[in-house]
C-alpha cells in the first residue's frame, strides 16, 4: 500500500574509517531490505543527521532532536559502491560498527555510499541554510 511513497528507515552508517572521514556515507545493506529494494528501483534519498556531538545541545541538556541543535540533511544518489572502492567501504564500516562482521551471511549484504547533491545546515529554528557541496 505504501508503493511509490517515500518512508524513513535507520541503516548503520559511516564516511570513513576512525580519523579519516570522508564526508561520503557508506552503508552495509542487504538486498532483503525494503529501503534498499527501494533504492535499487529509484536511487533518490535524504539523510539527516542530528548534531550529537555538538557543544551546545550537551553543555544547555536539550534533546538533540530539538531545533535549536542543528540538523544537517544531505540529498542525492544512493549507488552501489565501485569494486575499487569495496575495500575502502569495508575498513569504513567495520572499523566504526564492528558488529556488522557478525552478520548472517545469508543476506548478500552489499555496499552502497550516497552521491551527495544538495546539503542543508538547519541550526536554529527556521529555514535551513545551502551548503556547497565542495564544502
Amino acid at each position: 500500500q505504501i508503493h511509490g511513497m517515500p518512508y524513513g528507515n535507520c541503516l548503520l552508517l559511516s564516511d570513513g574509517p576512525v580519523n579519516n572521514s570522508t564526508g561520503i556515507p557508506f552503508f552495509y545493506v542487504t538486498p532483503k531490505d525494503n529501503t534498499v529494494a527501494d533504492l535499487l528501483k529509484n536511487p533518490v534519498a535524504s539523510l539527516t543527521l542530528p548534531e550529537t556531538d555538538g557543544n551546545f545541545c550537551r553543555k544547555n541538556v536539550i534533546d538533540p532532536e530539538d531545533p535549536r541543535c542543528a540538523r544537517l540533511t544531505l540529498t542525492g544518489q544512493m549507488v552501489t559502491v565501485p569494486p575499487e572502492e569495496v575495500e575502502f567501504a569495508k575498513q569504513a564500516m567495520f572499523s566504526r560498527h564492528p558488529v556488522v562482521r557478525k552478520w548472517p551471511r545469508s543476506y548478500e549484504w552489499f555496499f552502497m555510499k550516497m552521491n551527495i547533491e544538495h546539503i542543508w545546515l538547519q541550526s536554529w529554528y527556521g529555514e535551513a541554510s545551502a551548503i556547497a557541496v565542495e564544502e
